[in-house]
């Protein structure tokens, strides 16, 4: 069985996920442009502006999300780190890649970009490495 916090950082993750999933789904113009909403441009620094890759990526982080979120639901130990396994086989080369790649932003952004592509190796390196919740055997007269 999954700790709790295991279950949280799963659910955290998959919605995060699952919002980088929808909106380039819904609009791969306005993702290009405004991602990550807060801070803008991310995206459109990189390169041209290509829908098809936009709802590929959009594709992906849903089916993420979907894994993700499963895992909580189903709340076994081994579902969670094939989902965190899943998470780090995206987030391992995205957040390599942002790491040679952001001398073009300012600072801030420089930071933020590195810091949150960071976390999606992170988190996922959190769920896999917390130990299972021990299940006790009920006590017997």
């Amino acid at each position: 069985m999954q700790r709790t916090i295991t279950r949280v950082l799963l659910v955290v993750f998959g919605l995060a996920e699952a919002v980088v999933g929808i909106w380039p789904l819904v609009s791969p113009t306005g993702f290009y442009q405004d991602f990550p909403a807060f801070r803008t441009g991310w995206v459109a620094m990189d390169g041209p502006f290509n829908e098809h890759l936009l709802r590929d990526f959009g594709g992906l982080n849903l089916g993420l999300a979907a894994l993700l979120l499963g895992a909580a639901v189903i709340g076994t130990t081994a579902v969670a780190r094939l989902a965190a396994v899943s998470a780090l086989l995206f987030g391992v080369p995205h957040f390599l890649y942002h790491l040679g790649h952001v001398a073009h932003f300012e600072r801030i952004d420089q930071v933020l970009v590195i810091g949150t592509t960071g976390l999606g190796v992170l988190l996922p390196l959190v769920v896999l490495l917390l130990p299972a919740r021990r299940v006790s055997p009920p006590v017997t007269p």
